[in-house]
């Protein structure tokens, strides 16, 4: 499945929004199926025409006879996910940043009570505007069509705090020293990633730690120096950590996904 990952064309938008594809509908198309991992985005999928069943650790894609729009949200994934799809169906996935939803719905704790993944209709004219996106044929319109919309839902939210805490996350600052950066408790720090991300500062702080090396692998480089300058204690404790994320080893992963793709995906 080749896709193109647009990131968005508004200068506000591209402030929470890291991008989305779109699927057509093919069903000419074989089974697909792949692994997707762990990640700190908010991804918010839309089908059209679809059947989805949602098990632990599995999203299955069904074209479906019925007329309807089908939307669900994955936000706290520890693990692989196994997609599948009978053929390609009409789909729109957005990936939203870590803080990105909070700009544009009130009520996103709510949504972060189920564990992996839950149904998503946050307005009452999102379904109405996805079918017109899906309606739309030529694709700069649907575009247009898509972040006009997310546009007109923005709310300008001050979260500076969370942000800064972030920031200190990624930089491999640890929970304690936080607090006492912010004079606050570690609970606190937990409740407000709770609140803001879905997930505990140190589910964060893992999957930001292997998306990183992921992303900056090269070919030519050896797993033992990539262990080191990730700061894991030695090889064995980062093939430990890179299997609970990939159920791959780090070599075996490497060689059965391209590590330039926006998407990483493993293809079965």
């Amino acid at each position: 499945m080749n896709l193109q990952f647009y990131k968005p064309k508004n200068n506000f938008l591209e402030k929470y929004i890291d991008g989305y594809y779109f699927i057509d509908d093919d069903k000419s198309s074989l089974p697909i199926s792949y692994y997707t991992f762990p990640n700190n985005f908010c991804i918010v999928s839309v089908n059209k025409n679809a059947d989805i069943k949602i098990m632990d650790g599995s999203i299955r894609i069904n074209p479906s006879s019925t007329n309807n729009i089908v939307s669900h949200m994955v936000h706290r994934y520890k693990y692989p996910i196994c997609v599948e799809y009978i053929n390609p169906i009409n789909e729109i996935t957005i990936y939203f940043k870590p803080l990105g939803l909070n700009h544009f719905i009130d009520d996103l704790q709510s949504y972060f009570l189920n564990d992996f993944t839950v149904n998503f209709n946050p307005f009452e004219d999102f379904q109405l505007a996805m079918s017109a996106v899906f309606e739309t044929k030529n694709r700069e319109n649907q575009i247009e069509l898509l972040e006009n919309y997310w546009l007109s839902k923005l709310k300008s939210k001050d979260l500076n705090k969370i942000e800064n805490i972030i920031i200190d996350i990624e930089n491999e600052i640890n929970v304690n020293n936080i607090s006492k950066k912010n004079k606050i408790s570690r609970q606190y720090v937990n409740k407000l990633f709770l609140k803001h991300i879905g997930k505990t500062p140190s589910e964060f702080s893992k999957i930001y730690r292997f998306r990183k090396v992921i992303g900056e692998y090269q070919d030519t480089q050896s797993l033992t120096d990539l262990a080191y300058q990730k700061l894991f204690y030695d090889q064995s404790h980062f093939i430990r950590a890179f299997k609970t994320v990939t159920n791959n080893t780090p070599s075996s992963f490497f060689k059965r996904v391209d590590n330039k793709e926006k998407n990483i995906w493993l293809f079965i």
